[in-house]
């Protein structure tokens, strides 16, 4: 039994869940492509909004099943991908494209 007044929400769950995603995908990146690593920043939503539609940008949801689902906003134009599952859909997108991955 826990002590207190903590409790193991959903909410919790999703947060812990999407903490780990980003580390993982973190150190994929690193791992699997050092010239991906390499390029890689943070950029703010004013910086993305240009590049939305542009043929040479694949953007990539990796928010949770959960949280895809029940998320009212979207990027439109962008995939999800399994943020988990890194290793099994990285390939298949070309190196030569802007990738953009988001966890909002």
């Amino acid at each position: 039994m826990l002590s207190g007044a903590y409790k193991i929400t959903k909410g919790r769950v999703c947060m812990v869940k999407n903490i780990l995603s980003a580390v993982l995908l973190a150190l994929l990146f690193i791992a699997h492509g050092p010239a991906w690593a390499d390029d890689t920043h943070t950029m703010t939503k004013e910086q993305l909004l240009p590049l939305l539609g542009k043929p040479g940008v694949i953007i990539i949801d990796v928010r949770t099943k959960y949280d895809w689902d029940n998320s009212k906003v979207k990027i439109p134009g962008a995939v999800r991908e399994e943020g988990m599952k890194f290793g099994s859909w990285m390939k298949k997108y070309p190196k030569d494209k802007t990738i953009v991955l988001y966890c909002a």
